[in-house]
């Protein structure tokens, strides 16, 4: 009886990541329906999302402070989101969601080998074994390289911003467990808005307005609620644990682009997709009986 109710907190702690994943890979369809600019809608986006969160938190009483010590890493690492954002959505609005999705799911494999240098933690043998898997279902899931090709750029496009989301995770995980994740993500869509700001100045305010229902849907669901309890998982899960669990989100984002865009996925992408579920299954099992 207490072993299973010990392993319960666990087990809603798995469905709040796929919950987060879910929501955040709305990006994806969001991302491609939206006719803006990529930086345009990334700070759009960032202003949107840096409102709700802050009356949410004024709502909960959830404290804004940071310590002083914290403060340069917040905002290297709010930079850093900004960075991933750009270039992810450009990368998306160059190929499909399916490529844009699945090369920014390099990150698990980029998050492995970083870890223990930024972190100190153990070396783990069996993340490298499972984020090959992930790399070998994106192999699967990306079409022919062709340097001169849109979807070449945006492979490369969608593994820079691993890289940076990469960074940005392992930099939050050595603080975000001693403060609040809607308050910490507050403070890195204030950041990213506020660098993009100036972007407003060169599109047609009337073009910002006419797609204000997308661009809610990105500040609220993918986001405000998708990205405070993707934050919310640092507490719980190593960062790379995280990062493999998270590789379900291109299989969410290629099924909510076969429903609203029509994109349908080729074998390639249901043989890569397979793959990368199983690494998702097999870290899920693994992190449930280490508790």
């Amino acid at each position: 009886m207490n072993n299973t109710d010990s392993k319960n907190p666990h087990l809603v702690h798995l469905l709040e990541i796929n919950l987060a994943m879910l929501l955040i890979s709305t990006s994806g369809v969001l991302g491609r329906y939206v006719q803006l600019p990529a930086i345009v809608t990334i700070c759009v986006r960032a202003l949107l999302a840096c409102g709700l969160l802050y009356f949410y938190c004024r709502y909960k009483k959830v404290s804004f402070y940071i310590d002083v010590k914290d403060r340069l890493l917040l905002i290297v690492s709010g930079v850093f989101l900004c960075i991933h954002w750009v270039t992810y959505f450009y990368s998306l609005q160059l190929s499909n969601v399916a490529i844009g999705m699945l090369s920014l799911f390099t990150y698990p494999v980029i998050t492995a080998f970083l870890e223990p240098f930024v972190l100190k933690t153990k070396f783990q043998k069996v993340h490298i074994i499972l984020a090959f898997l992930v790399l070998l279902g994106i192999y699967y899931l990306a079409p022919d390289l062709d340097m001169e090709s849109d979807y070449t750029k945006a492979i490369g496009l969608g593994v820079f911003s691993a890289l940076f989301f990469a960074l940005r995770n392992l930099l939050l995980k050595k603080k975000g467990g001693a403060y609040n994740g809607s308050s910490l993500m507050f403070y890195q869509v204030a950041i990213t808005g506020a660098l993009l700001i100036p972007t407003l100045f060169f599109v047609k305010i009337n073009l910002v307005i006419e797609q204000w229902m997308p661009l809610m849907a990105l500040a609220l669901l993918t986001t405000a609620i998708g990205h405070t309890l993707f934050l919310k998982s640092f507490k719980n899960f190593s960062i790379t644990t995280v990062s493999i669990l998270g590789s379900v989100q291109p299989i969410y984002g290629i099924v909510l682009g076969v429903l609203f865009l029509d994109e349908i996925p080729t074998w390639r992408t249901v043989v890569g997709g397979t793959l990368i579920l199983s690494s998702v299954v097999i870290e899920s099992i693994r992190s449930f009986k280490k508790e």
